[in-house]
Parts: C-alpha cells; structure tokens; sequence
C-alpha cells in the first residue's frame, strides 16, 4: 500500500515502542481519533501493523522490541505489578528473578524487604539492588547480552542449579491462548527453565500487551507457575488454566478499583 507521511510515521512509532494507542497519536498529530483508526484500519488491512483494542502493535514474531522501547510500554502496568508481587515474599526469603522490563520492576519494588537473598541473571536488578544492605545480591555468571543486560548461557544455567529457592519471579515475552510461555532468545529460556525448576514457588509477571503479542521459543506453561500477577487478563482460556490449574489470578486494575 501507498503510505501517507502520517502513517509512515506512525508505523514508525510502533516499530520502535511496540505498540501505538489511538488517543496518543491523535493528539501528536493534531488530528480526531476518527482520522487516526481509518489510518491504523488501513495498515492493519495491509498487514503493517496488528489491531488491537485501542491501538495497534508492530508485529514481529521473532524480534524482541528494543530494550528502551520495552521500560516504557505499560510502564505504570508494570510498577503495579511490582508492588503486588513483592506482598507475597516475605522478608527473609531467598528468590530468583529473571530477566525482563516486568521483573526489574519486582526489583524496584523489594527496596523494604530485609534478610533477602535475591539471585539474578538480570545485571539491571544486580546494580539496583546492590545499594541495600539488608539484601544480598547473587549474580550468575555467564554472556551478557548486550541489549538488555541479560546473563545467558550455559554457564548461567548451571549457576542456577546450584541453588533451591522459596520464590522465582519469572517473565514472558508473550502469552499464547493455550497458555504457552513464550520468548525470543533460546539462551534465556534455558535459564528461566532452570529457575522454574528450581523454585518452591513460581511467580509469573506480565502485563496485558503480553497477549498481543508471539515468540518463536517455548519458556513453558501456565500451569508451571503458582501465582500470575498481570494488570488485566483478557482472555477467557487463560482465566480457565488459572483456575481449573490452582494458579492464582492477580490482576492489579481490579485491586485499584
């Protein structure tokens, strides 16, 4: 299709965030919310882009959006989901957290817990937890990979095999409807399958756009995970798995009403 210098632009948007929402770029463009879904129903139609409620995604379904792009999507969804993931681990605990936009925002949240021991393949969570004393910070050895400072690797997989923990904090770069886990990296699957195996208690966190979204390489399943912390869940065969599974559903836009 033939693309006008606002779609160009707005394809360029999504590209680069993720995502785009209807209300955002009318107001960037100075233009109705009626003139900008013609344009995302255009591309959509054309298959640039992926409609969703709202707005619309870029899809990619074997590249990752970039690191940056990843902190600002759903930014306020993830801080949420953070504060609700650490109400379940007491102080005094030992945990993994994996890499992830969503799990460092579990990180930021831990600043008031004491006696932790938190063990990490995320150099993100690592510098920012290193600067409190009452928690001890463990990180894996391993590649970093450069664009999001991520350990992974054979050699992280066996640092993780060392330890049994009371919490992992694990997430996804996209839910499938069978509740399949999914992300991009086969390196960084392998750890977080190390990590689920080797937790009491499994916490998956991940926000709404994770459903909107695909990946080429199988994390595990839904029924893997005790507790799945996300701000909404709208789909009805993922509620179902929660419960016919004995996951627990937290969905913090319902805690906020």
């Amino acid at each position: 299709m033939f693309l006008t210098d606002r779609q160009t632009e707005i394809v360029a948007i999504a590209k680069s965030s993720g995502r785009v929402l209807v209300e955002e770029l009318a107001s960037r463009f100075s233009v109705t919310p009626q003139t900008i879904r013609k344009d995302l129903n255009d591309l959509c139609d054309a298959q640039v882009l992926t409609r969703i409620h709202g707005g619309a995604t870029f899809p990619s379904g074997t590249e990752n959006v970039k690191y940056e792009a990843r902190r600002q999507i759903a930014a306020s969804e993830k801080q949420a989901i953070g504060i609700a993931a650490v109400e379940l681990i007491p102080s005094g605990a030992s945990l993994f957290i994996n890499i992830g936009t969503t799990t460092e925002a579990v990180g930021e949240a831990l600043a008031n817990h004491h006696e932790l021991m938190v063990i990490t393949n995320n150099i993100n969570v690592a510098n920012r937890l290193r600067l409190f004393p009452a928690i001890e910070v463990v990180i894996a050895g391993g590649v970093v990979r450069g664009s999001d400072g991520g350990i992974v690797g054979e050699a992280a997989v066996d640092f993780i095999r060392q330890f049994k923990v009371d919490y992992a904090v694990i997430g996804a770069s996209a839910i499938d409807i069978d509740g399949a886990l999914l992300d991009y990296d086969f390196r960084e699957v392998k750890v977080a399958q190390a990590i689920i195996a080797n937790a009491r208690h499994v916490i998956l966190v991940a926000d709404s756009t994770k459903f909107e979204r695909t990946a080429p390489v199988r994390i595990g399943q839904l029924t893997q995970v005790h507790t799945f912390i996300t701000d909404h869940c709208p789909v009805p065969s993922i509620r179902n798995l929660c419960l016919e599974n004995n996951v627990k559903l937290i969905e913090t836009s319902s805690r906020s009403r």
